[in-house]
Order: structure tokens, then sequence, then C-alpha cells
């Protein structure tokens, strides 16, 4: 390497402007987060059909989620690698598939661990072959723009969390449970490969001359793993990981042990959602001017303090503050980090970075959950899980904050 910026340009070189299909990718990129991550986060309207119908602990359906989540962050960087040689259409598509094949076994399913076959690990295949992808689909398109490109595409998620649970709750209601999980993997078979359709290589990553394919500019995955910046943004995404998804599985479960009726229970994973697409599409253009590094260490102290918030809810206009103010920080951070990566490593191997970055939130989104479900069996109550998940913010905060100097550190040695 030299000292060469990650992006490739010098000084002296003029800013390039973003093609117009890179608004395209952007929007296909939003659309396909919102299908993957409405099917994932609709698992909190579903929790209680799986624990009746087959007489599960909260820890035991708990575990679904996390499983799910392990797998697709584990197995992201596969994604990230099959995308860099393969692009990232068909990944995304063949991810697509198997997220409609997963909805459509648990639909069957007549024990748990079917449930957990289909929805943990099918979904989790599924999400891993789209979101890496997809989401890396989008950074090498932008140079001036990349925080808000980033902040929109990311969106989608907080969209689909909005949405999707809600549409989900309802179709229970109206089918009942094996019928809604159905009617969801025909929605994913028709917008979801639409959206992933459209994606496409930016021009800087299918550059060619004489008909060899150019390097692209940055570094490769095991040049990014011995960077120490590499290694903050990976301690951070660790210890956030368990505050980050606690709430996706067991704040509704919370809001109706506090006498909160179902629907608005499960609509607080709604407001995540609204906090969430606020928080990416607002910090992502703030993050342009203000810095992405230290955006990232404020939101991570931001998603700690919400957790006071859960801790004197009470009611439901409590636990929808918390909601939505959660939501607002945590999409500031996930729409963050894939343009982080970009900034400090460049274009060349960005998928894989991103996906082997993800990865590091594995433990947390499998354990947190599970856990916490495991103090509540015990204890009755979440006030361990909550104080726990502040705790680890804390810590995430003052990692995020080494950035700086480590990146200090790394520029000097190259």
């Amino acid at each position: 390497m030299t000292n060469t910026p990650a992006s490739g340009l010098t000084p002296a070189q003029p800013v390039p402007q973003e093609p117009p299909y890179a608004w395209v990718v952007v929007w296909a990129c939003f659309g396909s987060l919102a299908v993957i991550f409405g099917v994932s986060y609709s698992f909190a309207a579903f929790f209680a059909s799986f624990a009746a119908e087959f007489a599960a602990q909260r820890a035991d359906v708990a575990l679904v989620f996390g499983l799910c989540g392990l797998i697709y962050f584990v197995l992201g960087v596969g994604g990230g690698m099959l995308a860099d040689r393969f692009g990232p259409r068909a990944v995304c598509m063949t991810g697509m598939a198997c997220i409609a094949a997963g909805l459509l076994g648990t639909s069957l399913a007549k024990s748990m661990a079917t449930v957990y076959l289909c929805y943990g690990v099918g979904i989790g295949i599924g999400i891993a072959l789209v979101y890496t992808p997809s989401i890396a689909c989008v950074q090498p398109w932008f140079t001036r723009r990349r925080g808000l490109a980033a902040g929109i595409a990311s969106a989608g998620i907080g969209a689909g969390t909005l949405v999707v649970p809600l549409l989900a709750s309802g179709a229970i209601a109206w089918l009942q449970w094996r019928d809604a999980l159905r009617v969801m993997a025909l929605a994913v078979l028709v917008l979801g490969l639409g959206c992933a359709a459209l994606m496409r290589r930016a021009p800087v990553a299918s550059a060619t001359s004489g008909g060899a394919k150019l390097p692209l500019p940055g570094y490769t995955l095991r040049e990014a793993l011995h960077s120490r910046i590499f290694w903050w943004l990976y301690l951070g995404a660790v210890l956030a990981a368990p505050s980050m998804f606690v709430p996706f599985a067991h704040v509704s479960a919370a809001a109706r042990d506090a006498g909160i009726n179902t629907a608005q229970a499960v609509g607080l994973v709604g407001l995540i959602g609204i906090g969430s697409l606020v928080g990416r599409l607002v910090i992502g253009a703030l993050a342009d001017r203000l810095g992405r590094t230290l955006t990232l260490v404020l939101m991570q102290g931001a998603m700690g303090a919400t957790y006071l918030l859960w801790a004197g809810a009470a009611s439901y206009p409590m636990f929808a503050l918390f909601a939505l103010c959660f939501g607002l920080s945590y999409g500031g951070i996930v729409s963050l980090l894939p343009a982080l990566c970009m900034d400090f490593f460049g274009a060349r191997a960005v998928a894989s970075i991103i996906g082997m970055l993800y990865s590091g939130a594995a433990l947390g989104n499998l354990l947190g959950p599970v856990l916490a479900g495991l103090v509540f069996d015990h204890t009755g109550s979440y006030g361990l899980v909550i104080w726990a998940c502040l705790a680890l913010s804390a810590l995430a905060t003052g990692v995020s904050a080494r950035l700086v100097a480590g990146q200090r550190k790394d520029l000097a040695r190259l």
C-alpha cells in the first residue's frame, strides 16, 4: 500500500459526479433491505404464535431470532466475497429465493426444530446473500454524497421494520400465522427479486483496459485485517451488538407484561423502524458535514442512553419514546458502518470487508436476545438486561472514540 487515499483520488484530482444510475442502485438497495429486514424483524409478530403453538419458553423462541442473526452476520463475509467475484445481482437474487423458501418451510413446521431450521437457518442464509452485497454495491457509486447515499439505502431497514411487522400482525389476525408466512414468501419473490434484479456494479468496480479487468484502488481483505482501524471498528461492533438486537426480540414482550395491548406492543417494533428511518436519512446527511467517525461515536453513546428510557417505562408513551429514540441511534450506526468501510479501505474488496465487519455482531445477535430471555425466565424482569446493555453501549462508545487515534497510527505505518 502507498499513501494514496483509499478512494484512489489525490488532492489535485476533481471529485467525480455520481452517474444517474447510482440512485437507481440506492433505491434498489433500499427495497432489498426493506424486504429482508422486514421479514427478519417480523419475528416479533410471530413470537407469541410460536410460543403458543409449540409450548416454548421465551428463551427458546428468542433463539430463532438470534440464530438467524448469527448466520447472516457470520456468513455475510461469504456473501460479500461472492458479490465481489460474481456481482451483486446474481447473489442477491439467490438470497431472496432462500428467504422465500425459509418462510414457506416455516409455515409447514410441526416443531420448534423445524422453525430453527427454516426461519433461523434458511432465512439467515438468505439475508447473508442480500445484506452485505446490496449495501456494499452502493458505496463505490458515490464519493461526494456517500454518507447520504448510504443513509438512504440503509433506510430500507427502517422502512421494512416499520411496515412489515404491522402487516404481518394484521395477516396473522386475519389468516392465522401459517398462511401469513406463505403470503410473505410470495411477496419476497415478487418484490425482493425485482429489487435485486436492479443491482449493478459501479463503473469503477468494473473498469477494464484491453479486455483485462483493472485492479481497484483500496485495500484487499487481507490488508484490511492488518489495519488497526478495522479492529477498532470490529470491537465496537462486537460490544454494541447485544444492545442493538435485544429490543427487537423483547421490547414487545416487555410492553405486554406492562399491560399494553398486543397491537400496540408489536407496533413498538414499527416505531423503532420510524426512528431508524429518520436516523439513517438525517444522520447520514449530517455525517457528511460533521464527520462520519465522530458521528458514529455520538450515535453509540446515544443508543446506550436510550436504555434509561426503557428502565423507567411503565406505560405505552414511555415505551414508544424508547422505541423512537433507540431506532434513531441504531439507524445512524448501521448507516455509517458501510460508508466508513469505503472511506477507510476503498472499493477493491469493500463487500468482503463489510461482511467481515458485520461478523462482529454475530454473537451479540445470537446471545443478546437468548440471554435476555433466560434472565427474564429466571428473574421475571428485564432489569438486569437493561443495565447490561447500557454498560456494553458505553464500552462500544469508548472503543469507537479510539478510531481517530487508530487511523493516525495506521496512516503513519503506510
